[in-house]
């Protein structure tokens, strides 16, 4: 595709898609804060449009920690049992401004959407993209609830299902992948692509690896498997924890109910160190083998940045594990989970120069 075959956006544009990358960030931040203050719970309805507003009164405040206490009963028992109603605000407030930075990305996404096409300022191509965010969006809205849902009412977990919140934030990975692969488009429209069949497969390699662990990572939030076995390199002092030397703990019911026993978390705990290793040696392999092409700029920017945020990410993983004192430490763990974002970043920056052709 030659250059002059290519469409353009407007700055305005391009400035209004890094602002929607930068909301869709922001947004699977602050669902990492509303797991770790285990505020996940703390609403107990979906009321999409007048959910928007919070209690505005000490009646409808007592509401609402009421159906808490009876939709949610099984957390309030186990974790908030002793929670006064001021206490009950600060959870309250993470998992609505949880939702409510759903609705202020929507408008902020919506109106100068519809706004763009009325005045022919998208491409089609755009159009098609933007239609797939949209319903990647509303995939992630859909399954925020079903995630909630896992959580109110039951007596099996205290916190939400561990494998449904690790599909929502799946989803939410990909709606930040899939915008951000968008905005490179109109970013960069005519990058020169450099054609080089090996360091291409190394680096879809390398996103395939991070999908997994970006899974695993929700695995370890939603069991809250850190916990478990919070030393490093070793585990518990052991190199491999003694559950997943036992054969018989090997059973799909140990993964099911993953919260009474200690072989679910082991498994994912060494998954998610196994990934990290993979991870690193992958992209010191590319990073070598980089040293010797003649690459542009741009691609090595790409090559260091994932290197260095690598780095970043592996010691922020280590930290945040050996702090798993009781709790999770929520500033590591938020910054862990901001760390996968921007390393995936990195990743799709590079395999964006180095595909094959412009899709």
């Amino acid at each position: 595709m030659t250059a002059s075959k290519i469409s353009r956006s407007s700055r305005t544009v391009i400035v209004w898609l890094a602002i929607g990358v930068f909301c869709v960030f922001m947004q699977v931040v602050i669902g990492g804060i509303t797991r770790l203050t285990d505020s996940g719970l703390s609403i107990t309805e979906w009321n999409p449009i007048m959910g928007a507003i919070p209690p505005m009164n000490v009646a409808d405040w007592q509401e609402a920690f009421d159906k808490y206490k009876v939709h949610a009963k099984t957390q309030f028992e186990a974790i908030h049992a002793d929670m006064t109603l001021s206490e009950f605000k600060m959870i309250f407030f993470w998992e609505w401004f949880h939702r409510q930075w759903a609705r202020i990305m929507g408008l902020i996404f919506l109106i100068p959407f519809i706004f763009f096409v009325i005045k022919g300022q998208l491409h089609r191509k755009l159009i098609q993209r933007l239609g797939i965010v949209i319903a990647i969006a509303m995939l992630a809205a859909l399954f925020g609830w079903i995630m909630v849902a896992s959580g109110l009412n039951t007596e099996n977990y205290a916190w939400v299902n561990a494998y449904k919140l690790s599909i929502h934030l799946g989803i939410g990975f990909s709606l930040f992948a899939y915008l951000l692969w968008t905005f490179f488009h109109e970013w960069k429209p005519d990058v020169p692509v450099f054609h080089n069949l090996v360091l291409k497969r190394w680096i879809t390699v390398i996103l395939v690896v991070l999908a997994m662990q970006i899974i695993f990572g929700g695995w370890m939030s939603g069991m809250k498997a850190g916990l478990a076995y919070p030393t490093f390199p070793d585990m518990n002092g052991k190199v491999v924890a003694s559950e997943l030397l036992d054969a018989s703990q090997w059973t799909t019911k140990n993964l099911r109910e993953y919260n009474k026993n200690g072989f679910a978390p082991a498994l994912i705990q060494i998954l998610h160190r196994t990934a990290a290793y993979v991870l690193t040696v992958l992209i010191l392999y590319v990073l070598i083998i980089s040293r010797k092409l003649k690459l542009s700029s741009s691609v090595r920017t790409g090559i260091y940045g994932m290197s260095g945020m690598l780095v970043i990410q592996f010691l922020l993983g280590v930290f945040t594990l050996i702090n798993c004192k009781g709790n999770i430490p929520l500033t590591l763990g938020v910054l862990h989970q901001a760390g996968a974002l921007i390393l995936l970043g990195f990743v799709l920056y590079t395999a964006y120069q180095v595909r094959k052709r412009i899709i």
